[in-house]
């Protein structure tokens, strides 16, 4: 049973984290390539830039959040999501509408958005710093250690307040966005622009109202994701680097341009990286006696190193483009 405690907290529980950080974040990918057709390269850094906002909101109001009982980062994300909508508003009115009135071909939208990403990557390093700092300025993030009742395990079942808070968030935002687009008019407006945006607007519906909320949406759930991200670790201005290639390939795996599947394949990437880096001889261990000699275990049986962990979303991106181009839901192609 400790071994089994082991595999929950190493496997189950960081492998949930992982999964909703990147679902969130391929949310807003494949939203983006559904109503814009091109791959936002800069969604990581977006990611990063409400983050950071969170972390600034906190120096300057550090007591914040005791006044109603939750940790101030927390109080501080419903702005710095309005805030990070903002920016992703903005940078589309400065950098890719223009282009879009041009008619230019999605690959030199691809390539704007790498401007874009190196543009708030050099902002962000300017006043965050090349180090890390933690979003708990003032208060101290909680380590719940829940003991399994079962005589002889001795470990217990760890979890922290961000990743609660990330559970919950994850489930609302998914709900949310179900119902928004399922039921809403300006949620089956989007849909009908992602089937065909020609028709959309020869229907009446206002596209650009359409581009606006989409960048909105992206915008606040990149805010949340990185966010919950830096409080359960810690905030860092490359947070970027290690989330861009995750996310797409959560977004490819579910299937470009479909936000459910997108979901699914965040959750498909973080619980692949978490088996990969796990050590299966501890849980094994209870069978070591039973082996024969010759098949005696090794101290380190993971699949690949945790320095390697960034290998893995690339091999899943590469083997779904060869295996289903379309994702597991049969989303878009990309062209």
């Amino acid at each position: 049973m400790n071994e089994l405690v082991f595999f929950i907290n190493n496997v189950m529980i960081a492998g949930s984290v992982s999964g909703s950080i990147y679902a969130m974040g391929a949310v807003g990918v494949t939203l983006i390539f559904s109503i814009m057709r091109f791959a936002h390269f800069a969604h990581g850094d977006m990611m990063t830039f409400g983050a950071f906002m969170v972390l600034l909101l906190t120096t300057l109001f550090p007591q914040a959040g005791a006044a109603i009982g939750v940790p101030t980062p927390i109080l501080m994300l419903p702005l710095a999501m309005v805030l990070t909508a903002g920016l992703a508003v903005g940078i589309d009115h400065t950098f890719y509408k223009p282009l879009r009135a041009h008619g230019v071909k999605p690959i030199v939208m691809v390539i704007a958005s790498l401007g874009v990403t190196l543009m708030l990557q050099g902002l962000i390093r300017l006043f965050a710093g090349t180090g890390g700092s933690s979003l708990y300025v003032d208060d101290r993030k909680e380590i719940f250690r829940l003991p399994i009742p079962i005589e002889g395990v001795r470990m217990p079942v760890v979890i922290t307040e961000p990743q609660l808070y990330l559970f919950a968030l994850t489930i609302i935002c998914v709900v949310a966005l179900h119902f928004f687009l399922s039921r809403s008019r300006l949620g089956k407006a989007m849909r009908a622009m992602s089937d065909n945006p020609d028709l959309a607007q020869a229907s009446g519906i206002n596209t650009n109202t359409i581009v606006a909320v989409t960048w909105m949406l992206a915008g606040g759930l990149a805010a949340i994701a990185g966010t919950l991200l830096s409080l359960d670790v810690t905030f860092k201005p490359d947070l970027s680097f290690f989330l861009l290639l995750p996310i797409f390939a959560a977004a490819i795996v579910g299937g470009v341009g479909h936000p459910f599947g997108a979901v699914a394949g965040g959750f498909v990437v973080g619980f692949a990286e978490s088996l990969a880096v796990f050590n299966w001889s501890v849980l094994l261990r209870p069978f070591r006696d039973s082996l024969p000699e010759w098949l005696a275990l090794p101290s380190n049986l993971a699949f690949v190193g945790t320095e390697y962990k960034i290998v893995v979303p690339f091999f899943i991106l590469v083997a779904i483009l060869v295996w289903r181009p379309t994702g597991i839901f049969k989303g878009k192609v990309i062209t």
